[in-house]
């Protein structure tokens, strides 16, 4: 019983705005983000372990901002106001780091959900919600290790552009790609890149089994393919 009470007392105690419980959240800002921000960094993440740590800091600080204002300075509104604005500002931060490239391919998108849930365990440890923040850490960095090797078999892949010169042999030319390359080809139709009156561009996705090189000399000696490049 005595133990119990004691628990509760602690409890309570953390719960409390004072000088020992925000220097023991911020102390939790930097170990949880430098542990989300590392795992990151290891992936070769564009935000590492300083920039998951500040940001964790920054959110943290909002939370207990917000609620000092509101009980040590007693001044009247919402304590979750401030922290609110972490949650769509930092998309501006995060925008930063998507990047299209030439092939439309979109990257950054990891890192920048990783800043964002980054953002909201600062905001959970600075109103003192401990449980939740190591728990959505857990959750966070079990998803970048474990998952990171199911994501990159999925992307394991060749994409190859073509383009065919007459429209009324793509179908053609089509079928008989896909006689070599049997189901585990994906083909797309899509607008020609070069400038070329009456082209069709297709985009092929192959299993990385084939070799990029052989597989532009067998569509290359097909008849009405103009020509292959890789994406």
């Amino acid at each position: 019983m005595i133990f119990i009470n004691t628990l509760n007392e602690i409890v309570l105690y953390l719960r409390d705005l004072n000088i020992v419980t925000v220097t023991l959240r911020l102390l939790l800002a930097i170990i949880i983000g430098g542990i989300i921000g590392n795992e990151r960094g290891r992936h070769g993440s564009a935000a590492g372990l300083r920039t998951h740590i500040l940001v964790c800091i920054g959110s943290a600080m909002t939370s207990v901002t917000s609620m000092f204002v509101a009980e040590i300075l007693s001044v009247q509104g919402d304590v979750a106001r401030i922290p609110a604005q972490v949650i769509s500002g930092i998309g501006f931060l995060g925008a930063g780091m998507i990047i299209v490239k030439n092939s439309n391919v979109i990257t950054g998108l990891t890192t920048a959900a990783g800043m964002w849930a980054t953002a909201a365990i600062g905001v959970a440890l600075g109103y003192g919600f401990y449980s939740g923040a190591i728990i959505g850490m857990v959750c966070c960095v079990g998803t970048a290790a474990l998952l990171t090797r199911l994501e990159r078999k999925r992307k394991m892949s060749v994409h190859i552009y073509l383009e065919i010169s007459e429209l009324k042999k793509a179908g053609e030319i089509c079928d008989r790609i896909k006689e070599i390359y049997g189901s585990e080809i994906l083909l797309e139709t899509t607008a020609p890149k070069s400038t070329i009156k009456g082209n069709i561009g297709v985009r092929i996705t192959a299993n990385r089994i084939y070799d990029y090189h052989s597989m532009r000399e067998n569509l290359e000696s097909i008849e009405g393919i103009e020509f292959v490049i890789p994406e």
